[in-house]
């Protein structure tokens, strides 16, 4: 199949086109690299990614709505792969406006350049979406109304979006909520990544709240396995959202011993207050993922954890 994937650069994104183009599909990539983080590091990625003859890179917006359309309607993809975001849920309390205009305004001109050419979508979505008030683990059909963060609400927003153009043009999306995705090539101001990269030099990392925060980690490669997955069944799926997690959830103090055990080393803590936007704990019933897609994820947190210390001590 031809992909269009925005975010094609990034974290998700890269480990994504690597599937696509090893299972022989052809992409074009559409990145804003965006100096969020580092984006040497982005144009590591690129440059891996660049050795296959079927990608194809683009640096562009998707705010762009009319670079948006001349590229999907002269590439005529298969399917959408809509991972391109301003990530981040800490920084979204400081820029809300910038958070709804790339995430809402450059969602909405994806899903109307597929409505035009009626292309399939997968959309990335988020565990943030259910704030502090679901009942845990949380379920696809927990209302989700109440956002915590402007970036919870704007991938809120993007469901609701894909609601509306599934209705009323009968476009085929199906929403991934991801919780927690991790590994290598994570973005460096993940937990995980700063964690265990400040634990390997000996340097102090900070914690917030009593620790008893709790998360559901989800490895990148498992995450591919669902998107790719979605990627082939969202024609006949309509609409739908599903979670996509780890399956086990633990907690910060919990999180920290095992970076401590992967690495090898002690590390250097110091607690602070809770953190504004933060939800208290993130937990996914992932049986309809696995009855729609298949998805089962194999990774364990141990097992994840020591491949992400492996990729930043060779980095």
């Amino acid at each position: 199949m031809k992909i269009f994937l925005t975010g094609g650069a990034g974290f998700i994104g890269s480990h994504l086109s690597e599937r696509l183009l090893q299972e022989g599909h052809e992409v074009l990539a559409l990145d804003n690299f965006d100096p969020y983080y580092d984006v040497q590091l982005k144009e590591r990625h690129v440059a891996r990614l660049q050795k296959h003859a079927g990608f194809t890179l683009h640096r562009g917006d998707i705010r762009n709505g009319e670079l948006v359309h001349r590229l999907i309607g002269e590439f005529a993809p298969d399917r959408i792969a809509h991972l391109a975001a301003r990530a981040g849920v800490r920084p979204s309390i400081e820029s809300p406006a910038e958070y709804a205009d790339v995430n809402v305004t450059g969602t909405t001109h994806i899903f109307e350049a597929a409505r035009q050419q009626n292309i399939p979508v997968v959309f990335a979505s988020s565990s943030s979406v259910y704030g502090d008030s679901a009942t845990a683990p949380y379920r696809e059909d927990e209302a989700a109304d109440f956002p915590v963060s402007p970036y919870a609400a704007t991938k809120r927003a993007g469901e609701l979006l894909a609601h509306t153009y599934h209705h009323l043009y009968g476009l085929p999306i199906t929403c991934l909520r991801f919780f927690t995705v991790y590994g290598p090539r994570q973005r460096p101001d993940m937990a995980i990544h700063k964690f265990t990269k400040a634990i390997l030099e000996g340097k102090t990392i900070t914690l917030f709240g009593d620790g008893s925060t709790a998360r559901d980690y989800t490895y990148v490669a498992d995450i591919v396995d669902g998107l790719m997955a979605s990627i082939e069944r969202t024609p006949q799926l309509g609409l739908a959202i599903l979670n996509l997690g780890g399956g086990r959830t633990i907690t910060l103090r919990e999180l920290v011993e095992k970076i401590e055990i992967a690495t090898g080393k002690t590390a250097q803590i110091q607690w602070e207050g809770d953190q504004p936007g933060d939800v208290k704990l993130t937990s996914a019933d992932i049986s309809q993922a696995r009855e729609l897609l298949g998805y089962n994820p194999g990774t364990t947190i141990d097992e994840g954890l020591k491949a992400t210390a492996e990729w930043l001590q060779q980095e």
